[in-house]
This record gives structure tokens, C-alpha cells and sequence, in this order.
């Protein structure tokens, strides 16, 4: 159990926003929601997985919707705490924590100010490890726990409950709603007791956030690029260096979707990389070898600063390096990869472990 104030929020968005692998929505938004929380009203207290009784009450809160809606609607500031009380409500029980249902982007940190504004724990975990587009897309769903009841709250008063016969029919009504909703929603889901947090939740999220996000802000007293020291800290890969030259967006059925061009510089010139995204990135390949997939993370940092790029940030002329990381263990199962691989996205590529891709690649840089 530690505390957490507006000092490690900094470090956890930071973070957080490589974790996202490009989505999960702007991580600015939340920091500044949960900065003002915790300005208001005191630091939130962390708590590791095993010091949550078994039989305690969880919510997991989030935004769902597409991160580009989230540059043009910012949220009236309540949403999240008015979803998270309505769920409280339904279930008829209060909760003893929340958590991160995803360790990147803006709902890596919508939690931290719903913890501040509610005086109620918030546990070092998350249902991902990274970031998804789609509701079922959990290491929850993995461990068989229901997606719903859930609630949804706009920026307009709005808020209403689901309840579904699976997790798939819950990312279908809740999508509908949400683009209804003006494209994004603030969401409590996923309730389950803190037995269920230890068997199936990723643990240690929000410190890995905040370790990645410190090395980061401090890269400069390395003096080494920030690619090389990411890459070496958190057994990560260097995957690609260049300069965006195209990217093709556009909103689709709630998700931010696309491809983005990337024309190779330095030790990767007469190379090209293309990047396929849905949210998240997804696929990177250049034109003869794939190097990383989903579920893996697939995370665009500036060159210059090491500052990790989302998605509906990318553009022309941004010079930028890629860097993949491993998924979380439940992600390689069988299930794991037919719920976050290739295929569950359409591709007919398989998914092979990124340090094997590693292992066999002329193009793949990983530090010693």
C-alpha cells in the first residue's frame, strides 16, 4: 500500500501512453481529471492485489468510444464518478476499490481520479496490460467473469445499464449506445470481487506505467536515445526508426481506424514500414517481414524525447522510433491469442511470440 499523489500521476500517463500502444484515448484528458481530483481532495492510495480481501467488491472504470472523438468532446468532468455510483447502486453493494480495466492511455488514469473524488482505493492492476479497442478484449473474459451490469454516462446527464447474455453481446449494444452517446461514454464494468482481481487481473500495472513514464521524463540524464534505453529497461525491442509520410484515419462504428507509413532512416533506410491500426496498433510489418503483432505491443515514441505517440496524434513528417514489447502470459494461451491475435481483427497473419520474431530478423534491434 502506498499513496499517490499529482507527482506520480505524471509518470503513470506517461507510461500509460506507451502501455496503450497508440490508443485507449488521450492520456492527457485523464491525467488532468485525476490531477484535479487529487488537488481537491487528497492522494489516492494504491493497493497491491493481495491486500484486496477476497470477497471485496472491484469496479473497474473507463471511457469506451473513439480516442479521435476524445480531441473534440471533452468530458463534463462527473461521467466517470456518476457511472461508477450508478453501477454501486445496481449492484446494491459499495465497491471496497476500482481499477484500470486497461493499462494504457486516458483509462489508465479515469480510475485514479474516480479513487481521489470517492476516498476509495484503487488496486495495482489492470484487465489488459495494454491497451484494446474492443469490450471482451480482457484477461477478465479470460477468466470467465461477465463484462456486465454495466453502466454508461455522457457528458449530456445521460446514463443507462446493461445487462447481456455474453461479453460480445455487451461490446455490441454498448458500441451502438456510445456512438449514440456522441462517440464516447464513461463506463463502470467489469465488477468482481477481489478473489477474482488476484486469479485474473494483470498485476502491477500502475507501477509498471509509472516506472516506464520516470525513465521517460529523465531520459535526458542517460544520455543515450530514448529508444535504446526503453528498449534495454523493459526487455523491449527496437523495431523501426523513421519518418511518418502517410497516414490514412478515419472513424468507423466507434473505433479510430487506419494505416500509417513510416519511411526508414538510418541503420532502417531503403525500408518502409506499415502500420495497421484499430485504436491500438496492431500490426507492423515492413514490405517483406512482419515484425510484431498483436497481442503484443506495438508503441511509437518521438525520437527526439522518447514521448510516446497515440494514434490520433500521428502525422506527416513526425520523426519516431517503434518499440515492441511483450504481451502479458494469458495473452499467448490459446484463447489469449484468439481473443487479441491477428484473426480477431480480420488478418490472416499468425501471431508468432515478438522475441521469436526477434530471434530470426535483420531489421529487429534488441539491446543486451
Amino acid at each position: 500500500m502506498r499513496e499517490l499523489t499529482s507527482e506520480h500521476i505524471e509518470s503513470i500517463a506517461t507510461g500509460a501512453a506507451v502501455l496503450g500502444t497508440g490508443g485507449g484515448g488521450d492520456p492527457h484528458v485523464g491525467k488532468l481529471m485525476a490531477k484535479q481530483a487529487i488537488e481537491k481532495n487528497g492522494p489516492v492510495t494504491l493497493l497491491d492485489p493481495e491486500e484486496v480481501p477476497d470477497d471485496a467488491l472491484v469496479v473497474p472504470s473507463a471511457m469506451m468510444g473513439a480516442p479521435t472523438v476524445m480531441l473534440e468532446k471533452l468530458p463534463r468532468g462527473t461521467e466517470p464518478v456518476e457511472a461508477f455510483e450508478a453501477l454501486e447502486r445496481y449492484v446494491g453493494q459499495e465497491a471496497y476499490a476500482t481499477m484500470s480495466i486497461e493499462a494504457g492511455g486516458l483509462n489508465s488514469t479515469i480510475p485514479l481520479g474516480v479513487a481521489a473524488t470517492l476516498d476509495v482505493p484503487i488496486v495495482d492492476a489492470d484487465g489488459m496490460g495494454r491497451a484494446f479497442p474492443e469490450i471482451p478484449q480482457t484477461t477478465l473474459t479470460l477468466g470467465g467473469i461477465d463484462a456486465t451490469p454495466m453502466s454508461m454516462a455522457d457528458e449530456k446527464g445521460n446514463s443507462l445499464f446493461l445487462e447481456t447474455v455474453d461479453n460480445a453481446w455487451t461490446e455490441t449494444f454498448s458500441r451502438s449506445i456510445s456512438v449514440d452517446m456522441g462517440g464516447s461514454a464513461m463506463i463502470a464494468i467489469y465488477s468482481h470481487t477481489g478473489a477474482e482481481t488476484k486469479a485474473h487481473a494483470i498485476h502491477g500495472s500502475l507501477s509498471l506505467a509509472e516506472e516506464i513514464g520516470r525513465t521517460i521524463r529523465t531520459v535526458d540524464e542517460r544520455a543515450a536515445a530514448p529508444i535504446e534505453v526503453l528498449a534495454r529497461e523493459f526487455d523491449g525491442h527496437h523495431l523501426f526508426s523513421g519518418k511518418v509520410t502517410d497516414v490514412k484515419r478515419r472513424t468507423t462504428e466507434g473505433f479510430a481506424q487506419g494505416t500509417a507509413t513510416i519511411e526508414g532512416l538510418d541503420a532502417f533506410d531503403g525500408h518502409e514500414l506499415t502500420l495497421e491500426f484499430q485504436n491500438e496498433f496492431l500490426i507492423a510489418e515492413t514490405e517483406d517481414e512482419i515484425l510484431a503483432t498483436a497481442p503484443d505491443l506495438i508503441s511509437i515514441i518521438e525520437k527526439e524525447t522518447g514521448q510516446p505517440v497515440t494514434t490520433e496524434e500521428l502525422k506527416y513528417g513526425y520523426r519516431v522510433d517503434v518499440l515492441g514489447l511483450e504481451c502479458a502470459d494469458p495473452w499467448r494461451t490459446a484463447a489469449g491469442i484468439e481473443l487479441g491475435g491477428p484473426a480477431f481483427f480480420g488478418y490472416e497473419t499468425e501471431y508468432v511470440p515478438i522475441e521469436q520474431r526477434a530471434a530470426t530478423s535483420d531489421i529487429i534491434h534488441t539491446p543486451s
